[in-house]
């Protein structure tokens, strides 16, 4: 790993930030972030990435090159939760691994914010549409673990010979996957955006105060809260286990690593290729943990909540992303 580059992701204000929240807790301090704040920052930095996404994919348009990334995210969306559920469930049983594995099959949208702020520090470019492929990773993966664990208790109660199991609740299940707030918004603005870059472009230019010039602040504001968060989170190390620790830092390591060779066989650019690494390593804390306590409420929410937040959004921000972006350079020439 180039130490420049770890230099300037530890030394950029959003990650200072986040370390800053994960100091105070460790140091005793009583700082907090008033509990609506951090809710609105989310909606805002979902928001703007959305808008400024749709806003791309309408100049870019829907060629070869967008949809196949797409598609290939969403593939990435529906193989990592299935691999994770198969290493997982031995050790700690189908519902957990289920709601793990649709943790991390699923994506972390501050870490691919956190992501394309590094990209901007070092100046190189980026494509809106990857934002469409973030918007859409978010669902199959829910599906993937809720069915994961279903087939799971089938299967358990034919071997005790139960008669029957408890259907599963789709209405329930997809309305969770498709229609929870963060896609639901995420998807909306990149629509809205693509609608006024092609018919209102003036509409663009009387939304960059709010989408351009707030985005850095809001941004450090939010991490900063994350770091209080995942601080905390990493009191509960102790349920989850060494091997839950060690799958925590791995998964991420090796589902970038993957989604650098489908970035080169892809032929993504640097900044995409990135992107497309960072969306393939994170796990996701706050749509998956609200999908998997209505349909798998049995999985205990200290192992997929502390595994994605305490550990690996900790990791991605701090060590992974310029790790990647190292792997990127090495393997994907400069255009």
């Amino acid at each position: 790993m180039q130490t420049t580059l770890v230099l300037q992701n530890l030394l950029s204000a959003p990650v200072l930030f986040f370390v800053l929240g994960i100091l105070a807790v460790v140091m005793g301090s009583d700082l907090e972030i008033p509990s609506p704040l951090p809710k609105l920052f989310s909606l805002y930095l979902l928001l703007a990435i959305g808008f400024k996404g749709g806003v791309e994919l309408s100049h870019s348009g829907l060629g070869p090159m967008v949809l196949t990334t797409i598609a290939a995210a969403i593939l990435m969306s529906l193989l990592v939760p299935l691999g994770s559920f198969l290493v997982l469930s031995p050790r700690l049983g189908a519902d957990n691994a289920a709601a793990v594995a649709a943790a991390y099959g699923s994506i972390s949208a501050v870490t691919f914010i956190t992501a394309q702020s590094f990209l901007s520090v070092l100046n190189v470019p980026y494509d809106g549409f990857m934002v469409a492929a973030l918007a859409l990773m978010e669902s199959p993966a829910i599906v993937v673990g809720v069915v994961m664990a279903r087939l799971a208790a089938t299967n358990l109660e034919k071997g005790q010979g139960s008669q029957g199991n408890e259907p599963i609740a789709w209405k329930e299940v997809m309305q969770e996957a498709f229609l929870n707030g963060s896609v639901f918004l995420l998807i909306g603005s990149l629509v809205i955006g693509a609608l006024v870059a092609q018919f209102s472009p003036s509409g663009i230019e009387r939304m960059e105060p709010f989408t351009e010039k707030l985005f850095y602040g809001v941004l450090c504001f939010f991490l900063l809260d994350m770091g209080l968060v995942a601080a905390q989170r990493l009191r509960d190390l102790r349920q989850t286990g060494l091997f839950l620790v060690a799958f925590a830092i791995a998964a991420p390591l090796l589902h970038a690593s993957i989604g650098l060779v489908i970035a080169r066989v892809l032929g993504l650019p640097q900044g995409d290729a990135l992107l497309f690494m960072v969306l393939s390593a994170s796990a996701s804390y706050i749509a998956v943990p609200a999908a998997m306590r209505m349909t798998v409420p049995q999985a205990n929410p200290s192992f997929y909540i502390t595994s994605a937040l305490g550990l690996t959004f900790p990791f991605n921000v701090v060590v992974g992303i310029p790790l990647y972006m190292t792997l990127v350079q090495r393997f994907i020439p400069a255009t």
